[in-house]
């Protein structure tokens, strides 16, 4: 009898994530990333400090931008991905997947000027994400309001009496935002979020999404093992004049093919031949766009689209172009209303 409850609770979980990912994908979803960090980083030297931990170039950077970066080890090797928004000069929020990062980051910074923070628990981040999530918006924020906001921009904005940091950006691959609020006002918000009609969807939609997406996970595809190449991120590292923690390892691996590459795997129900040459699945899920078992992984870089593979465990997989979906990513760049 308890087998059977277990059986029907993991029946009704993905029923309910399938609904979930399916409701972003065609109307609007909300995502609770409050497990996110949220490190602010102020002073005097923050811009410098920031032009040395992190790969991206911030020179000429407005107020209000977004950028996706990376914080290497010094050996090149991915610590971890993470977006890092401008307030000032000499303020700037980063936010990580992860709670732990904030001792590596504040020991990066001991010899700046510069105060860095964890403010994680004094936010809430809530990710509204879908092909009707700026009209969603809209109604609590305005149409001037959605319409101005650009891609990679952020704004502060009163939503429903909630004073709010609102992000274009996402990790479904969908027209999206994240909106961050204190986190004693999140509640309210997310009701009058959800008040609006938008589905409230958990992790396993979140991922299932973001692997038809092709974006990479922390502790998954990004374990601390992987460098820039390797996870086809190396257009986030920029060689101008910065010397940046990782810098002089990543221009040396340029000169070499990386040892794997990120690849997507549709994966088939038998078993491979041993001949086949090896793939490691990262993360994989039953797609309920593509109806079928796909994944996210690393396989030999010479290997091209379409090859044949045996994944890890002896199953059979195809390796495939990322990303699944929307293959121009040119849905979340879309107009908003």
């Amino acid at each position: 009898m308890v087998h059977h409850r277990r059986k029907l609770h993991a029946d009704a979980r993905i029923v309910n994530a399938i609904q979930q990912h399916l409701a972003t994908r065609r109307a609007a979803g909300l995502f609770d990333f409050s497990f996110m960090s949220l490190i602010e980083v102020d002073g005097i030297a923050a811009r410098a400090f920031l032009d040395h931990a992190q790969t991206r170039s911030l020179a000429g950077l407005e107020s209000g931008r977004i950028v996706y970066t990376l914080l290497l080890h010094d050996d090149a090797r991915v610590f971890i991905d993470a977006t890092l928004w401008k307030h000032a000069e000499d303020r700037w929020w980063l936010f990580t997947g992860r709670r732990t990062d904030i001792d590596t980051i504040q020991g990066c910074a001991l010899r700046f000027d510069v105060r860095v923070r964890e403010r994680s628990d004094e936010f809430a981040v809530l990710a509204l994400q879908g092909s009707t999530s700026g009209r969603t918006l809209a109604k609590l924020a305005g149409e001037g309001v959605v319409r101005e906001l650009r891609y990679f921009r952020f704004i502060e904005v009163c939503l429903d009496g909630v004073r709010s940091f609102v992000g274009r950006l996402g990790y479904s691959g969908e027209l999206g935002y994240e909106i961050v609020v204190p986190a004693a006002e999140a509640p309210s918000l997310r009701s009058a979020l959800l008040q609006l009609g938008v589905a409230e969807c958990g992790f396993d939609a979140a991922n299932s999404l973001r692997i038809e997406s092709g974006y990479v996970l922390f502790d998954r595809e990004i374990t601390g093992r992987e460098n820039p190449f390797e996870l086809r991120l190396e257009r986030l590292v920029e060689l101008d004049d910065r010397d940046f923690v990782g810098r002089q390892a990543f221009v040396g691996l340029r000169r070499f093919e990386p040892a794997q590459r990120l690849v997507g795997l549709k994966i088939a129900d038998r078993a491979a031949s041993s001949l086949l040459p090896p793939a490691r699945v990262t993360s994989e899920c039953d797609s309920p766009i593509f109806r079928r078992r796909i994944a996210l992984g690393f396989a030999a870089p010479s290997l091209s689209d379409g090859s044949l593979v045996r994944l890890d465990d002896g199953r059979l997989a195809r390796t495939a172009r990322l990303p699944f979906y929307d293959a121009s990513r040119r849905l979340a760049r879309a107009a908003p209303l």
